[in-house]
């Protein structure tokens, strides 16, 4: 059996568009905040530990745990703790390219691991404090990455992107796919 290791909406959303047939099994995990750790590390190790916790109970079957972040000047933005934090994140994003870092990791049965993390680049448009406003009255940005979501009213925030669409809504499904049929 497929176990998802996460919470995410979006998570669920993407395997299921592809037709996967999954379970989700989440256990607590206190995540990682190290900003001195590089993007693709620090994602891996929060999705390695979320995988983990799960795979202790279900060893004969494959888990998948993930990590999103948003990184801009090397530094990680989560989820906003409120929305003064989230405002004050789009702020910071807006007019400037940043990058989106998705680390997954697959626990096979028999203690096997597949991990692997993808990378894309999102450019915001420059943004006025009113163009915040109105795009935080229209998406709900507390349990966001970055405090946004590319695929609620992105064409409001997002100039243009480099990279897989599916990394920055939160899983790289065509390569999570690929590490599974391998």
């Amino acid at each position: 059996m497929l176990i998802l290791a996460s919470q995410s909406p979006r998570r669920r959303e993407l395997l299921a568009r592809e037709g996967v047939e999954f379970r989700v099994i989440v256990r607590d995990v206190e995540e990682e905040h190290d900003a001195s750790l590089p993007p693709e590390e620090l994602c891996a190790r929060n999705a390695a530990s979320k995988a983990a916790a799960v795979a202790q109970d279900y060893p004969d079957d494959i888990i998948i745990g993930a990590d999103t972040l948003v990184f801009i000047d090397g530094q990680p933005l989560g989820k906003p703790a409120d929305e003064a934090e989230a405002a004050r994140m789009l702020m910071t994003l807006q007019g400037r390219t940043h990058c989106v870092c998705t680390a997954v990791a697959v626990c096979m049965p028999g203690g096997e691991r597949r991990d692997f993390a993808e990378k894309s680049y999102v450019s915001f448009r420059p943004l006025s404090e009113g163009d915040i406003a109105h795009y935080m009255e229209l998406v709900h940005v507390l349990d966001k990455a970055g405090a946004y979501a590319i695929q609620e009213h992105g064409d409001l925030i997002i100039e243009k992107i480099e990279g897989d669409y599916d990394n920055i809504v939160g899983l790289p499904v065509s390569r999570l796919l690929r590490v599974l049929n391998a």
